[in-house]
């Protein structure tokens, strides 16, 4: 009974051992995805940037309304 106690320890150490590995794997494959993510997010404001610069300016050639303005004046970006 004291071997199997031994070997049953043995191996809960080796599946916790395995288990640890796995959980910071996965977390490095976490922040890997969220920094990838947050570079995404921070090309596509810059596109917005550049594309609302170009949309104003034709706003103000045409002599349109530009609903942006008016949006953001609402409070709603």
């Amino acid at each position: 009974m004291d071997k199997l106690k031994v070997e049953a320890r043995a191996f809960y150490e080796s599946t916790l051992k395995e288990a640890k590995k796995q959980i910071e794997i996965i977390d490095q494959k976490i922040e890997d995805e969220l920094a990838r993510v947050k570079e995404v997010i921070n090309q596509l404001q810059e596109q917005k940037k550049q594309t609302r610069l170009i949309y104003d300016g034709a706003c103000g050639i045409l002599g349109a309304e530009n609903e942006f303005e008016k949006s953001e004046g609402a409070g709603n970006n």
